[in-house]
């Protein structure tokens, strides 16, 4: 059975040398929200768990069953679906299901499957006012409501109002729809709730999707998702921003259905073990070649201050003046959420979303999403249609230097499935603190998926 979440003074963790990310805090330029303050450790043990639930079709079926078809999980943008008709095809470990504008501007779920004899109703996101079967033409409207069947003298079993698509429950938050495939689910409005209170200062659905870029990758979905649960391997995959990024001074907050690591920029990794100066830190975090000069700090100014600072104005003409309520951290920090299973936003004006998923049935593949939200004034700009990568094709080409760090995390995925297939251990290791949002996500999988 699913092992319990002990909460923990946070004055008696572990932590590493150096500043901690709440004294960190106490040097910003401005005040800083009371959500930023909060503290969350959880005691999870220090047991490994089994390699079988990143190598076992039977573990990956038992995830199907037991998880995809009864979690709430994020589908889309309402943003993809503006108008009645605009039609949004959700796939999720070889299961199908269709989001729909209804013509009063409610959205609708349904199974993609027509009733008749089981044919996908729509291969792809589009328009229409109906949803009609291209196999033999059975039709429904976008209420769900079956309104014609060809030769209907020949199906006198058919009752029209028994005869409807199902429903699906729908819930949306933040600008976001999220489906859940079990029609008896437990309220949203609970499942959403540890995240809706870290976020009731950063409203997501007032930003437009800017950016959304996907890509299959050769590895189980937790693989790739906990590539991104945890700082520790900054040191080890991403060498070249220890000088400006606190990695293991990182603060981890876990709460029953979401849990966030706040990794801090403009402060280096204690692993190095000697002075970083101001110069070398903006360098490394801005990404600044050698033969190129770096921007002169004002007298007195810190290089976090000065990057929030500067934030703020890049952001003022799309964000306006509510820019200046929000503190240094909240402009140049990494506020890594994940609510469970799968669905990672960032806080403030990060960004960045991530989204994890089965890729069909084949437990040792998974699709990996990035979208970037951004501000804006005036009328909503149209949301970016999703960028396929070829798997030869790297993060860096669609998404800059962020997709650099990608890149790098992305060149560990597939070793890491081989190596589960291959070790003689039976299970992996993980630090009792640092990771513990990735011994979160595998507490929570426990109790789904446990008898």
């Amino acid at each position: 059975m699913a092992e319990s979440m002990k909460h923990i003074d946070p004055d008696t963790m572990p932590r590493s040398p150096g500043i901690t990310y709440q004294q960190l805090l106490d040097t910003d330029s401005k005040p800083v929200p009371d959500v930023l303050r909060l503290q969350s450790p959880r005691d999870l043990g220090t047991h490994d768990y089994a390699a079988e639930r990143y190598t076992s079709k039977e573990w990956h079926d038992k995830e199907v069953a037991r998880l995809w078809r009864r979690v709430w999980q994020m589908a889309c943008r309402e943003e993809d679906i503006p108008q009645p008709g605009d039609h949004h095809r959700y796939d999720i470990a070889g299961i199908s299901f269709l989001i729909v504008r209804a013509g009063d501007g409610a959205i609708k779920a349904y199974p993609n499957a027509c009733l008749h004899r089981g044919r996908l109703l729509k291969e792809h996101d589009g328009r229409a006012n109906e949803l009609r079967c291209p196999f033999h033409g059975f039709c429904w409207n976008l209420e769900g409501e079956l309104v014609d069947v060809p030769a209907r003298w020949d199906f006198p079993q058919i009752i029209t109002s028994e005869f409807s698509l199902p429903a699906i429950p729908v819930a949306t938050w933040g600008g976001f729809v999220f489906i859940n495939p079990d029609q008896k689910c437990a309220p949203f409005e609970d499942f959403i709730a540890d995240l809706a209170d870290q976020f009731d200062r950063w409203d997501l659905s007032k930003l437009y999707k800017q950016v959304h870029v996907a890509k299959i990758m050769p590895c189980n979905w937790k693989i790739a998702q906990e590539a991104f649960c945890e700082a520790y391997h900054v040191n080890g995959t991403h060498p070249q921003i220890l000088k400006s990024l606190g990695d293991v001074n990182s603060q981890v907050d876990v709460w029953d259905n979401c849990a966030r690591v706040i990794t801090p920029s403009y402060t280096p990794s204690p692993l190095l073990g000697y002075e970083v100066s101001d110069e070398d830190m903006m360098r490394s975090l801005m990404d600044i070649p050698e033969d190129q000069p770096v921007p002169e700090l004002p007298d007195g100014t810190s290089p976090r201050a000065w990057s929030a600072m500067n934030t703020r104005e890049m952001l003022r003409p799309d964000a306006g003046d509510i820019v200046d309520e929000y503190c240094d951290a909240e402009m140049v920090d990494n506020l890594d959420y994940t609510l469970f299973p799968n669905f990672h936003p960032w806080g403030a004006f990060n960004r960045i979303v991530y989204r994890f998923r089965p890729n069909g049935d084949d437990h040792r593949s998974c699709i990996f999403e990035c979208m970037m939200l951004a501000p804006f004034q005036g009328e909503r700009p149209p949301p970016a249609e999703v960028t396929w990568l070829q798997a030869d094709e790297p993060w860096s080409s669609a998404l800059g230097f962020l997709g650099k760090v990608f890149d790098q995390d992305a060149f560990n995925m597939p070793k890491v499935q081989l190596g589960l297939e291959s070790t003689y251990k039976p299970g992996i290791t993980l630090s009792a603190y640092q990771e513990s949002k990735v011994r979160w996500l595998h507490h929570r999988l426990g109790e789904w998926l446990d008898d």
